[in-house]
């Protein structure tokens, strides 16, 4: 069959769905980007916090239109809103024919198979389950980055997430499974690999009795076509010094750090479930600053949750001013049912939260407008991502810019790059979030 396949959410999620298109296609199935060709339609949904859930609902009801009026066979809904509201979706949307959980993904074939014979059915595996590693997976980032899931699931029980609830509890990959995986997605031509998991500092914990991450990052290392290799969430009590000195030691590991600390008051870190305090965060910032001068720092933060005051917003905003994240994000406090912070008294307004959210991104515009100056005259060694239509320009990433998430670097040449090429380039302005620069020369290593 003709096969629409909609990925919502976040990375990891991405992952499970590059898994999904080779599965189908090894089944023989093609692929489309139009509705009306589409003789299925597989949507990979999310529900992590509201917009992220209604974003999976709209699309579900847009794509059952279609179902409605068009020629698809089946329509199958997968992914964390397919888990948590499993029976609720098929009884509700009859043009849905099969919602598969979390777990449960590598059905999706069969699923299609059966929905396509007239069956209607919910599949839902134990969230004890691994899906097994192995098989063709369809890279949908243009095949010079990747990213590598690590692990499954989370058992830190923050009381604001729902990710334990349709993910299951923290299941590291075997390290073999994750190196083979690694070694044929660069062989194919990845030349950065980014590392994701709910928590990837605890990799290997339930596997091995001891953090391991870092025995996987220098065995990744070792994987000749692989340049960059990138760690993403990180939560900060977990950081440990094995860690800190692979990415001292290992050239190909970017001096970055993604570590989501959400807020930064001690009673608003113990009401979220959090496992650190505000003096923690600071030695841990500290010392990673002090370990890895040139090291990038990201972070997210949630404003407005329960009961947070205007003094606990105000000390959040001046952490922020003087620690100065190289990258942040903030999100507007959501209430997800099941959860214990939604059943929390002193709910703030949504107009509070959403005002305390933009003038956290306001403060960081100004410093990352700063950072930015700061980079000027610096050469530095950056991936291109693609030409700029109709220019002699190019959006490349620094060491400091994962895909999708922070900034770029424009530059300026008129010799002919490709996705995935390195050059060196030298930063000439910056703008708010970006930087534009110019090229030195093509990095020869590359080749």
């Amino acid at each position: 069959m003709k096969v629409l396949f909609i990925s919502l959410g976040c990375d990891k999620n991405l992952v499970d769905s590059e898994k999904m298109l080779g599965i189908l296609e090894e089944r023989g199935h093609t692929f489309t980007d139009s509705e009306e060709e589409a003789e299925a339609i597989v949507i990979n949904t999310c529900c992590f916090i509201g917009d992220a859930k209604e974003e999976s609902v709209n699309t579900i009801l847009e794509m059952a239109r279609y179902r409605r009026e068009g020629g698809a066979k089946a329509l199958v809904v997968t992914g964390c809103l397919g888990e948590r509201y499993r029976q609720e979706i098929l009884d509700e949307i009859q043009e849905v024919d099969a919602v598969l959980g979390t777990a449960s993904y590598d059905a999706v074939a069969d699923a299609i198979d059966r929905a396509a014979a007239g069956e209607r059915f919910v599949q839902t595996d134990s969230l004890e389950r691994l899906v097994p590693g192995g098989g063709r997976r369809i890279l949908t980032t243009g095949g010079h980055y990747a990213y590598l899931k690590i692990a499954e699931g989370c058992g830190k029980g923050c009381t604001y997430c729902i990710i334990p609830k349709v993910r299951g509890r923290f299941r590291s990959v075997p390290m073999e499974e994750l190196v083979e995986e690694a070694g044929e997605l660069c062989r194919g031509g990845v030349k950065e690999l980014i590392l994701v998991a709910q928590e990837t500092t605890l990799y290997g914990t339930d596997l091995y009795g001891e953090k391991m991450l870092h025995e996987l990052v220098r065995r990744l290392a070792k994987i000749p076509e692989l340049r960059w290799i990138r760690i993403l969430y990180c939560y900060p009590e977990e950081i440990y010094d094995g860690l800190i000195q692979v990415m001292k030691e290992e050239e190909k590991v970017c001096h970055y750090l993604d570590l989501p600390i959400q807020h930064i008051s001690d009673r608003i870190l113990r009401l979220m479930g959090r496992r650190t305090t505000k003096a923690q965060l600071e030695r841990m910032i500290g010392k990673l600053r002090e370990e890895i001068p040139d090291i990038a720092l990201r972070t997210t933060l949630i404003a407005g949750f329960p009961t947070e005051t205007e003094e606990e917003h105000e000390e959040l905003m001046e952490f922020i001013d003087q620690m100065e994240f190289d990258r942040l994000g903030v999100f507007a406090y959501s209430p997800e049912e099941d959860t214990r912070a939604a059943q929390m008294e002193g709910q703030i307004p949504e107009e509070v939260k959403e005002r305390r959210r933009d003038e956290l991104m306001e403060l960081q515009q100004e410093i990352a407008f700063d950072k930015g100056g700061g980079m000027v005259g610096r050469e530095l060694l950056v991936m291109v991502e693609g030409q700029v239509s109709g220019e002699n320009a190019y959006v490349a990433r620094t060491y400091k810019d994962a895909p999708n998430v922070d900034g770029y670097l424009f530059l300026q040449t008129d010799e002919v790059l490709v996705s995935g090429d390195f050059v060196r380039a030298k930063v000439t302005k910056a703008l708010e979030y970006d930087l534009i620069g110019e090229m030195v020369y093509a990095d020869e290593s590359a080749e």
